[in-house]
């Protein structure tokens, strides 16, 4: 159980150097291009993404999120009693990769975002389709081509960054984590519980709707 929480912490640790990380140099290489600095994000975000999963992966089933440590506690195939040790991993894995990426910025580690805006009712929604696509991609995924889950979560998400209005955060210790930042991939710390409530819905919608789906015939 300590490996498997050193490996949820660590992967989510790394998960948000690259996202903070990469928010911050593709900003001030895009001298003002916003889109090119989201391309460079959601690359780098996906990159990432497949190297911790197929690294990872057979140490704690790289869930890197507790949206996905619930959705698996909910089908049985997490004990709920290893739920809060993972969650507790993810949040505290997130926060310190934030704090990470700011010291290899030379930025003040300890910062909070207002400049960076992120609510609304089509934002939550997108946090609602982002999530439930995500869980759909893994538990489809591991019943298809389990070998190939890191390659479509990675795929997934990188493409979520630009078909989702919310830029597809799709994990509570993610979105969280991004609160303590104000740089590029920021939240305003005032905007994370609607994003969080929207995440969370979606495990519950998803629990159901991917049951049947994928579900033995």
């Amino acid at each position: 159980m300590i490996r498997r929480i050193a490996a949820e912490g660590l992967g989510t640790a790394l998960l948000l150097i690259s996202v903070i990380g990469s928010g911050i140099m593709g900003e001030s290489l895009a001298d003002g291009n916003i889109a090119i600095a989201l391309l460079a994000n959601a690359i780098a975000t996906g990159c990432m993404l497949y190297v911790i999963i197929t690294t990872l992966g057979p140490i704690s089933g790289a869930h890197f999120n507790p949206a996905v440590s619930l959705a698996f506690a909910m089908r049985g195939q997490l004990r709920w009693e290893d739920v809060p040790g993972y969650l507790i991993a993810q949040v505290v894995g997130a926060v310190l990769g934030v704090w990470a990426a700011h010291i290899m910025f030379d930025l003040p580690v300890l910062q909070l975002s207002g400049t960076m805006h992120r609510t609304g009712s089509a934002q939550w929604f997108s946090e609602g389709v982002a999530t439930f696509g995500l869980l759909m991609v893994i538990f489809g995924g591991l019943r298809a081509r389990p070998e190939a889950v890191p390659t479509l979560v990675a795929l997934y998400i990188t493409g979520a960054y630009w078909f989702t209005s919310s830029t597809s955060f799709a994990n509570p210790a993610v979105t969280l984590a991004r609160g303590f930042s104000d740089t590029f991939a920021g939240i305003n710390p005032g905007h994370v519980p609607g994003f969080i409530l929207a995440q969370i819905v979606a495990v519950a919608i998803a629990h159901f709707v991917l049951r049947g789906l994928f579900g033995p015939d």
